[in-house]
């Protein structure tokens, strides 16, 4: 993949984050979604906590997408894992970050329905608070997403317990799921925002699971497609 280099850093860091940078560019590219007040996040954060399925030296994250190559949290351990009942989909429209409101972007979520190979990535429970109230100012800016926990197994098919995972809300901001895949791929070749292109997303995730071994039929499909569209984009100028 040579469409971008996957040595350059994310735009998305920590300390945009703990800044409130994410959610002030948010705020200010679409002005007519309404950002989750700090109550909010922080009673999303804690209602989560106190279902907590499994108690001992901290938690798991299921990352499907970007927290794969870019957590901006403190991760102490990192495993393949799959979880059953969901699956990858491109079902988040974004108008900011990675598109703009005239050209929206396209993010990953989790939807009902078959299995999802991804990673957990173990957060220790003497950062537990503060790294989740990091990641819950990343994930759940404007309510996109469900938290809730996945029960989660590892590469052998051994039960790892339950993980945090991000499943897309249907009746939350941006959910799409009536596109097709000709405009899936037209607006993640072409989509550029703030924090980069949804293309750069598709490839670091694909690249991010490829590392890991993972084959996912959706990104597999999509990225050599999109890589097309651009290439061909490209050499039409």
């Amino acid at each position: 993949m040579t469409i971008f280099d996957l040595n350059e850093t994310p735009r998305l860091t920590r300390e945009l984050l703990l800044g409130n940078g994410l959610a002030d560019m948010i705020a200010r590219g679409t002005p007519h979604i309404r950002i989750l007040t700090d109550a909010e996040r922080h009673a999303s954060l804690h209602s989560v906590l106190a279902e907590r399925p499994e108690h001992g030296d901290g938690v798991w994250l299921f990352a499907y997408g970007s927290l794969i190559w870019n957590p901006t949290i403190r991760v102490g351990e990192r495993r393949v894992a799959t979880a059953l009942g969901w699956h990858r989909a491109f079902c988040l429209s974004t108008s900011v970050g990675r598109g703009t409101p005239d050209n929206p972007g396209l993010l990953l979520g989790l939807r009902h329905g078959g299995t999802c190979c991804g990673a957990v990535l173990r957060v220790a429970e003497h950062d537990l608070e503060h790294e989740l109230d990091v990641l819950w100012r990343r994930e759940m800016v404007t309510g996109g997403y469900l938290p809730r926990w996945l029960p989660v197994h590892d590469a052998a098919g051994e039960t790892l317990g339950h993980a945090i995972g991000f499943t897309i809300d249907p009746a939350g901001p941006g959910y799409v799921d009536d596109l097709t895949e000709e405009q899936t791929i037209r607006r993640i070749a072409t989509a550029r925002g703030e924090l980069g292109t949804s293309a750069e997303y598709l490839f670091r995730t694909w690249h991010g699971l490829r590392a890991m071994g993972i084959a996912d039929p959706l990104v597999d499909r999509l990225a050599p497609l999109v890589e097309e569209v651009m290439r061909a984009e490209i050499f039409s100028e």
